[in-house]
């Protein structure tokens, strides 16, 4: 085995943001040298890493030449150039996830055809090339309301769904290629990460459960472990485990799932990286997901993806009306509280909705910690100068 630990080794990762940097927090406790390049100035990873680079994730060149300076290249945002990935692994340059398992999953109409090819269970939907082939679709009655509208590529953080409702609701969606996904009458809204290194080894960690903001469209906290039963528990993690195996993925795979009336397990999308779905882990796990990602891409064993306690997080975002230089108002509130540790990403500026940080809540009372979330949710607020 290649030593990775205080040597010559480098580690290059492609995005700076805050999965990035709690990313580091691990390379940096094992002593691995490490690359980041990302195209703003004021990255959160900036602090952490070793070298940095600002640069165009999306850019051939940039992509290519810094994937040279490095060993293994991973990522930890899906907009990243393929067809450099594809040339550095050519040139012996391992990229974990691969080129092939992301050329997969950027796309969502791409991805919901994968699933429909390999049997894997998932909401009926039709893909449209763009906004002007839906409308004729609905003005037809081809295509019937209610549906869930997805943007085939460039969703992230709420943003690219959108439920249509209305006709009028159809003025807000997007040109281009997009999905109509039928929409699933669900119970729970699940999540499974599942780690998986390239000598085979796979492990999943317990079902989370998501509470959505009703607006932003946006997990307001993830619950783990899922208040959910055994079977279906069981259920859940198989069927991500199936997933992780249809694309072949190195890394970490976060498969977001709906729990339906009739307790069928349907997949909804996947992200090939560490997840906000598994932020508590870094409390609440014996391994945490960002040291199980530096585990698995280097083909090192894999962590216990068991919970030691459990965990709840709610995300930190900014107030709707607020934007600018941030402050984190009732900070001091929330550090007096036990089991309460708040994670500060790195972003100067807040706007509304913007994801600022998280806090983690670990308690052995699952329902204490639900409780303790909710309070810390409506005391701390992150608001401008």
């Amino acid at each position: 085995m290649r030593n990775y630990f205080s040597s010559d080794f480098k580690l290059g990762i492609l995005g700076g943001g805050q999965l990035g940097k709690m990313m580091l927090y691990e390379t940096r406790k094992f002593d691995i040298h490490t690359h980041v390049l990302d195209p703003s100035p004021e990255a959160p990873c900036r602090i952490s890493c070793n070298y940095f680079e600002q640069g165009d994730l999306m850019d051939y060149d940039t992509v290519i030449n810094f994937g040279r300076k490095v060993d293994v290249l991973t990522f930890e945002i899906e907009g990243v150039n393929t067809d450099a990935l594809r040339q550095l692994e050519k040139e012996g340059i391992k990229t974990w996830p691969s080129a092939d398992t992301l050329d997969k999953i950027q796309n969502k109409a791409i991805q919901k055809k994968f699933y429909k090819e390999k049997d894997i269970p998932t909401a009926e939907f039709e893909i449209f090339d763009n906004k002007e082939e839906l409308l004729i679709a609905v003005e037809k009655g081809t295509l019937s309301l209610p549906f869930v509208w997805k943007s085939a590529t460039g969703g992230y953080d709420g943003k690219g769904v959108a439920v249509i409702k209305t006709r009028e609701d159809l003025d807000q969606i997007t040109k281009g290629e997009c999905i109509a996904e039928s929409l699933v009458p669900f119970k729970n809204e699940l999540a499974v990460i599942v780690a998986r290194n390239p000598s085979g080894e796979i492990r999943t960690y317990p079902v989370v459960e998501m509470e959505f903001h009703p607006t932003a469209n946006q997990v307001e906290y993830v619950i783990c472990p899922a208040r959910i039963e055994e079977k279906v528990a069981e259920n859940a993690r198989k069927l991500a485990e199936k997933v992780s195996e249809a694309f072949n993925h190195v890394g970490l795979l976060a498969v977001e799932m709906f729990q339906t009336e009739n307790d069928e397990i349907l997949v909804n999308e996947v992200a090939p990286r560490p997840h906000n779905s598994g932020h508590y882990s870094i409390e609440a796990s014996f391994t945490n997901q960002f040291e199980q990602q530096v585990r698995a891409i280097l083909d090192l064993p894999l962590g216990n993806t068991e919970s030691k306690v459990g965990g709840i997080m709610v995300n930190l975002v900014g107030d709707k009306d607020y934007e600018g230089e941030v402050v984190y108002e009732n900070i001091e509130k929330i550090l007096r509280m036990d089991g309460v540790t708040p994670h500060i990403y790195g972003k100067k500026l807040t706007r509304p909705f913007r994801k600022m940080g998280h806090v983690t809540i670990v308690n052995k009372d699952l329902a204490e910690a639900r409780r303790v979330a909710e309070e810390v949710k409506n005391s701390i607020k992150v608001i401008s100068k």
